[in-house]
C-alpha cells in the first residue's frame, strides 16, 4: 500500500528542513500548525511503558503502580481499566498487547511471582490472569501476538537460556516452550522491560528478541514461534548493564529496526540505532544515529522508509530506513506505537500519552 497523500504530508511536514524545530517549537503540545505529539489528559501520574494503538481513535497503555488505562475517544479522555488488586500490590506493568477496544493482554514484571499475564475481553471491566511465574529465576520483560490467538513472552536467561511462554488461545493458557532450540545466553546479558519492544512479531511465524548487557547488543530471531532461534551481533553496545539493544520494530519479516544506547542520563549512546534488511541476520551501524538512548521505535503506516524513534529526551525521524535519524520533538516518551490508519501514539512518564497529529 501506498503512504497515502495524508501520510505523506504528514512525513513531509515532519521531515522538512523548514521546520526544523526550535527548542519553543519542540515544547509545543498544541498541534497548530506544527505536526507532531499532542499531549492527552491522562489524569494520572503514572509511567506507561506499555503501549498497544489499535486506531487513531483507540488505544491501551500500562504502567506503574498497577495503572492500565483505554481511550476510545482519540485520548479526548480515559477510563481507568487497572485489574483490582494491581495498585495495592504495586504491579508494574511493562507490556500491553490488545487486539481492539475490548481484548487485551497485559504483562506485569518482576522476579518470581510479580512476572504475571492478565487478560481481559470486556475492554478491562473484569479481567483474569492467565499466568503467574512460580520460577524464582525467572523475569519476564516483553510479549508479542502474531494474531489474536498465538503470542509468546519472555523471561531474562533462566539456566543460561531465554525462557519463552508460548500461548495459542489468546492468552488464556501459556507454557513453557522447549529450551533445545535457543542459544545460550551471553554472561549478564538480558532483556530490558523499558517498552514493550524487546520482543516483537511481523506475520504469522516471525519473532526477535532485543538484548543487552553482555558483551555485545544482540537481537534473536526464530521463524517458527519460538521454537528455534539464531543470534546476530547488533551495532547497538553493550558491555554493561545498562547498555545494549531495548527496542525493535519489524515493517516486515526482512526489514527492522533497532534502538538503544545507555539509559543513564550522564551516558552518551553514539551508536543508539541500527538497521537490517535480511530479517535480523546481519545489522548495518546508522549512519547518523539518534544523539541519545532511545527505548521505543515504530515505522510510520504504510511507509517503506519513515519511522519515529523515542526516549526520555526526544523524539527522532527517519525518511530513509534508518540510515539517518533527526530530532523532530524534545518531549519525554518510553514507547511508541502506530495503526494503519495513521493513528501514532507515544506514552512514558508522569503520565505522558501523545497522538501524532497533521
Amino acid at each position: 500500500m501506498s503512504l497515502g497523500a495524508g501520510g505523506a504530508a504528514l512525513v513531509a511536514a515532519l521531515a522538512a528542513p523548514a521546520h526544523a524545530v526550535t527548542p519553543a517549537e519542540a515544547g509545543r503540545t498544541a498541534a497548530g500548525h506544527l505536526p507532531g505529539w499532542q499531549l492527552k489528559d491522562t489524569g494520572t501520574a503514572a509511567r506507561f511503558r506499555g503501549l498497544s494503538a489499535v486506531s487513531r481513535s483507540t488505544a491501551w497503555v500500562a504502567g506503574s503502580q498497577g495503572t492500565v488505562l483505554r481511550t476510545t475517544d482519540g485520548g479526548r479522555s480515559w477510563k481507568d481499566v487497572s485489574p483490582p488488586g494491581a495498585a495495592a500490590e504495586a504491579l508494574e506493568f511493562r507490556d500491553v498487547e490488545a487486539f481492539d477496544g475490548r481484548r487485551a493482554v497485559v504483562l506485569a514484571i518482576g522476579e518470581g511471582e510479580a512476572s504475571r499475564v492478565l487478560r481481559t475481553e470486556d475492554g478491562g471491566a473484569t479481567w483474569t490472569e492467565s499466568f503467574r511465574n512460580t520460577d524464582a529465576k525467572a523475569f519476564y520483560d516483553c510479549i508479542t501476538f502474531f494474531d489474536a490467538r498465538h503470542g509468546l513472552a519472555m523471561s531474562d536467561p533462566v539456566d543460561g537460556k531465554y525462557r519463552i511462554l508460548s500461548t495459542s488461545d489468546g492468552g488464556r493458557k501459556w507454557r513453557v516452550l522447549p529450551s533445545a532450540g535457543m542459544p545460550a545466553a551471553l554472561p549478564g546479558e538480558a532483556g530490558f522491560a523499558a517498552s514493550g519492544q524487546c520482543l516483537v512479531s511481523s506475520g504469522a511465524n516471525d519473532v526477535w528478541l532485543a538484548t543487552g548487557g553482555g558483551a555485545t547488543g544482540r537481537v534473536l530471531h526464530s521463524s517458527d514461534r519460538g521454537l528455534n532461534w539464531t543470534a546476530a551481533e547488533s551495532t547497538v553496545p553493550a558491555g554493561d548493564p545498562a547498555r545494549g539493544v531495548f527496542g525493535l520494530a519489524f515493517r516486515d519479516r526482512h526489514h527492522g529496526l533497532a534502538v538503544g544506547g545507555d539509559y543513564r542520563a550522564d551516558q552518551p549512546s553514539p551508536q543508539a540505532a541500527a538497521v537490517t534488511g535480511d530479517g535480523g541476520r546481519s545489522w548495518r551501524q546508522s549512519t547518523t544515529p539518534p544523539p541519545a538512548y532511545r527505548s521505543g521505535v515504530a515505522w510510520l503506516p504504510h511507509s517503506r522508509l519513515a519511522a519515529l524513534a523515542v526516549g526520555p529526551t526526544g523524539t527522532d525521524l527517519t525518511v530513509d530506513g534508518g540510515r539517518t535519524w533527526r530530532t523532530v520533538d524534545t518531549g519525554s516518551y518510553d514507547t511508541v506505537d502506530c495503526t494503519a490508519d495513521f493513528g501514532c501514539w507515544a506514552s512514558g512518564e508522569k503520565g505522558r500519552v501523545a497522538r501524532l497529529e497533521p
